[in-house]
């Protein structure tokens, strides 16, 4: 089933939110009733998102402005290899993260957000919703403790709260804030009622 349009949904949120267990099963859902639905994540799996997640793994590997410059080259390449080809043939797209993460985190390292928001945006195909799903940074952290990599680039309870700070400070109407310290499953049935009123619009 194809939609009158292709559609961005993006799932957003610190370390531990459960991004990546929302944007699964909400694919999930979308196939189970018969639309054409493609998921993606960022870093995405190209050149600049592997250089990115491999060098995430040293502390200190990169300053602040090299880490920006990488994001925005793994952006440009997501948006014209797979989310832009995604779109364009109908599909509902789930994004296991965007731009939004890149305002947090580099924010939060000391660059100016809007600044950071504008040279994506320049870039970017926009998104139809965007969910912020909300968690303190150190219940965020327990829920990965036992993880067997940990990227220690960003994953440190001071950083953190001020990643989360921003994401809070993300307004609009296609915002939607949600409390992931609830269960997956009413998380979930939040994340459904929203997408399903798109939908039927």
């Amino acid at each position: 089933m194809r939609v009158r349009k292709g559609i961005l949904i993006v799932l957003e949120g610190i370390d531990g939110a459960g991004k990546s267990t929302q944007a699964r099963h909400l694919l999930k859902r979308l196939r189970g009733l018969g639309y054409d639905a493609a998921s993606f994540r960022e870093p995405s799996r190209g050149k600049w998102g592997r250089q990115i997640k491999k060098l995430a793994r040293v502390p200190g590997s990169l300053s602040p402005e090299e880490e920006l410059t990488l994001f925005v080259k793994d952006r440009e390449e997501n948006v014209a290899r797979n989310l832009k080809p995604a779109l364009a043939a109908g599909k509902i797209v789930v994004l296991d993260r965007y731009y939004f993460s890149t305002i947090a985190y580099q924010g939060a390292k000391g660059i100016d957000p809007v600044r950071i928001r504008r040279m994506n945006e320049r870039i970017a195909v926009k998104s139809d919703l965007v969910f912020i799903l909300d968690i303190g940074a150190r219940p965020g952290l327990a829920r990965i403790h036992f993880r067997k990599r940990k990227d220690l680039l960003f994953e440190r309870e001071r950083y953190l709260r001020k990643v989360r700070a921003i994401f809070r400070s993300l307004k609009g109407r296609r915002f939607i804030h949600l409390d992931a310290s609830r269960s997956r499953e009413e998380t979930a049935r939040d994340i459904w009622s929203r997408v399903q009123r798109l939908l039927d619009f």
